[in-house]
């Protein structure tokens, strides 16, 4: 719980809760008693497939290793454990070679 005046945590003592900043004190109901809730809310992560409309995709200026074109469409993709970097993947815009780099 916050203090209403000066909207520090407030500590329970004594069947009370005080303020230790301005020495606002509160006697504890029921509704300060904490809950505990088993509902999780799922947040929507976006990701793209290979399946995916390349053409959706930004693009970057870099040397394609397949025929030395100088532009390519590219993506990051979690592969690894969640402490480890994203792995950015690219695709060539002119012959569709699809190689990656890891940082």
């Amino acid at each position: 719980m916050f203090c209403p005046q000066c909207k520090s945590l407030m500590i329970s003592s004594a069947g009370q809760l005080k303020c230790r900043r301005c020495g606002y004190i509160r006697q504890i109901t029921d509704s300060d008693q904490m809950t505990r809730t088993r509902v999780r809310q799922e947040k929507e992560i976006a990701f793209f497939d290979e399946a995916d409309d390349i053409s959706t995709k930004p693009t970057i200026a870099t040397k394609c290793p397949e025929c030395g074109h100088n532009l390519a469409f590219w993506w990051m993709r979690q592969l690894r454990s969640a402490d480890e970097s994203e792995v950015r993947f690219f695709r060539c815009v002119k012959c569709a070679h699809t190689w990656r780099e890891y940082d």
